[in-house]
């Protein structure tokens, strides 16, 4: 279940698209998870398969907190428990249960656990996400590529003078051309969530911040003036050709959900910059150290290759 993504929390979508009465599908590391909310209108997920005949539960209505399948009618719990088996009143139904997952609401954002409670630990919002007066959105595109792959590119900053030198890239690229010369230097400074990207230019460090949170998020810190503005990108496995790249944008200010459109627009613009590229790499994995070339600017991707595998292939790094 979940290979090589497995008990983790991972961000799966705002808590507003979750809405009473009605299934929200999703694939996760080539799960099929429904998510849906209670009675008591908390989230609650279960692998999208119900245990009588494997169809997808996210097919059927969700009622009184209840989802039943659209198959027989069974009718399943948030813990998974079987509360109704049409035409068989008398079926003893502990042993035909959905499997239930974690699933937390934190920070406006829907946390899931790759895997049946209880889960182990719980998810830590970032703090832009806690702040009062932030408008959060997201938008989500999917590559054609490992989220591996995904990952790192968000975790790489000496691409950015060529890939994105007419978007944002574009005065690091007129530098880098004004001297080629130029040192970039990358330091990977662990914390307690992941670790902390610093790009430093010929000795002058660069005003964003770039933050790895274990196991599948990047948050870039853009704070001007004492305003609030993060863009975490999520990078969530479909499958191991698959990923889904949610964009979060947290902002403290033109927080219209009106010009929600603008932020959109620059962020997918930049996105497929990235997008082409990154599906082109070969393997569509990344691959053991020895299998690719390395230079020092790469010590922020190289760090997360060496997280990855010794947290989620454990034994098989």
């Amino acid at each position: 279940m979940f290979d090589d993504f497995a008990n983790v929390w991972t961000m799966v979508a705002l808590g507003r698209d979750l809405i009473p009465g009605k299934p929200l599908a999703l694939i996760v590391a080539g799960e099929r998870v429904v998510l849906f909310r209670d009675a008591a209108d908390a989230p609650a997920a279960l692998l999208d398969r119900c245990p009588h005949r494997g169809v997808a539960l996210s097919l059927g209505r969700v009622e009184t907190g209840e989802i039943q399948c659209p198959f027989h009618g069974w009718s399943f719990g948030a813990d998974g428990r079987c509360l109704a088996t049409p035409w068989n009143p008398q079926a003893k139904r502990d042993n035909l249960s959905a499997t239930a997952l974690p699933l937390r609401e934190a920070g406006g954002v829907l946390w899931l656990f790759t895997g049946p409670g209880p889960a182990r630990s719980e998810p830590v919002p970032p703090e832009a996400l806690l702040q009062p007066r932030a408008h959060v959105f997201a938008q989500s595109v999917v590559w054609k590529v490992h989220w591996t792959r995904v990952m790192e590119n968000m975790l790489d900053s000496p691409h950015v003078a060529f890939v994105h030198s007419e978007t944002f890239g574009g005065p690091v690229a007129r530098r880098l051309k004004a001297s080629p010369d130029a040192r970039l230097e990358m330091r990977f400074e662990p914390h307690e969530h992941g670790g902390r990207i610093a790009a430093v230019i010929d000795g002058e460090e660069r005003a964003a911040a770039l933050d790895y949170r274990f196991p599948n998020l990047m948050e870039l810190t853009l704070d001007a003036k004492g305003r609030l503005f993060r863009i975490l990108a999520v990078c969530i496995p479909l499958s191991q050709n698959e990923t889904r790249l949610m964009l979060v944008t947290a902002r403290g200010f033109l927080r219209s959900r009106l010009l929600d459109w603008l932020f959109m627009r620059a962020n997918l613009r930049i996105a497929e910059e990235d997008r082409a590229i990154v599906e082109s790499s070969l393997p569509p994995i990344v691959p053991s150290p020895e299998q690719e070339k390395s230079l020092p600017t790469d010590a922020p991707t190289l760090a997360f290759r060496r997280i990855y595998r010794q947290k989620l292939l454990g034994s098989r790094a």
